[in-house]
């Protein structure tokens, strides 16, 4: 081969393989380009202990109802286990990371508007989860009518104690919009009967972040104080029915008292066929996750409309009127408890474990 023909080879082996390295190294580019550009979408929720339902239903029916939209969109979940800072480090690391929508469930009333301002920063729009972030501009608030639920909750309590009853008040977190909620809607049905003396208001106290524990305490003081003469308690959610529970149960209580809840858990579902607790409110959560997922997709996808889509009416939170959408609560007492399975958000298998096989209904 002559010197000539052997300079040109080379010469194209050479060009091959620099064109095969600018292929490949485009199509290194490209990859890395369409992850960067890939949608986010972040979901930050409060706690684990105040509600077990937000780790257990709303994170992964969101993500399901995302997913159902658009299977391209990175759900960034997180839990802020009940921290202010954690949950204003969760939203400001999903924005430094891209995230171009916000849903949150915010710990607390400061807490949200923090969160709120950080995302202006970013010109992210902010949709409030479950409870209303007031005092701050965001983009749709998507809840069950938690005053409602709390009158639902009195109003258990009202047609179902004997005159002259006492009942013990544990409310909920009181630097939460939903706690604030559920303890006014409650005193809308138990007030009358309090002021005209048909029940006694015998004690009340706020639980700070929903604790279970924190409600057994407050349970045993309100024994002590009462000397145990109580016929009622006022509990706005299942976990801290279950607190209450188990002070009742300390004093062969339980099961004799009159405990509402909230969020159908299995625990609570459980506590109710073993007849310690009277009551839960059911709020079907895939509906929340479901009209949440669809304005946040919609938003991340720059459908300037969506809101507007959706949104049923308007919640004024102090500082705006928010395009909203309150779902409808229900009762849930041992004889309908099978309304929770049907609507997927528990199962038979589950409710019936560990509770004797007779107090678990055919199915």
């Amino acid at each position: 081969m002559s010197k000539l023909r052997v300079t040109r080879v080379v010469a194209a082996l050479a060009l091959c393989a620099s064109t095969f390295a600018l292929i490949a190294g485009s199509g290194a580019v490209s990859a890395s380009a369409a992850r960067k550009a890939q949608i986010k979408i972040a979901f930050v929720m409060p706690c684990s202990t105040c509600a077990s339902r937000f780790e257990d239903q709303d994170k992964p029916d969101f993500i399901k109802a995302v997913k159902a939209l658009n299977p391209n969109i990175r759900v960034i979940a997180d839990n802020a286990q009940g921290s202010d800072a954690a949950q204003i480090n969760q939203v400001e690391d999903a924005l430094v990371n891209g995230a171009k929508v916000i849903v949150v469930s915010p710990l607390d009333l400061a807490t949200g508007v923090a969160i709120v301002f950080k995302a202006q920063k970013y010109h992210v729009p902010v949709i409030a989860y479950d409870g209303l972030l007031t005092g701050a501009p965001i983009s749709f608030y998507v809840s069950f009518d938690n005053t409602h639920v709390g009158y639902l909750q009195g109003e258990y309590l009202v047609k179902n104690l004997p005159k002259g009853s006492t009942v013990a008040m544990i409310n909920g977190d009181q630097t939460s919009a939903p706690g604030i909620e559920f303890k006014q809607g409650a005193l809308q049905a138990l007030q009358p009967a309090f002021t005209s003396g048909e029940l006694i208001n015998g004690y009340s106290a706020d639980t700070p972040q929903f604790s279970p524990t924190t409600a057994q305490t407050e349970m045993e003081q309100a024994l002590t104080t009462l000397k145990n003469n109580v016929q009622g308690v006022l509990s706005p959610n299942d976990g801290i029915a279950g607190g209450v529970i188990a002070a009742l149960t300390a004093q062969n209580l339980a099961g004799k008292v009159l405990v509402t809840g909230q969020d159908a858990t299995t625990a609570g579902l459980q506590d109710i066929l073993e007849g310690t607790q009277s009551m839960t409110v059911f709020k079907p959560i895939s509906q929340e996750a479901a009209a949440a997922a669809k304005v946040a997709v919609g938003l991340a996808e720059g459908h300037k409309n969506i809101v507007k889509q959706v949104a049923k009416t308007k919640v004024n939170n102090g500082y705006m009127g928010v395009p909203s959408v309150l779902l409808t609560p229900t009762v849930i007492t041992k004889t309908n408890v099978s309304l929770v399975v049907k609507d997927g958000a528990a199962t038979w298998t589950d409710i019936c474990t560990g509770i004797p096989a007779n107090l678990c209904p055919a199915h």
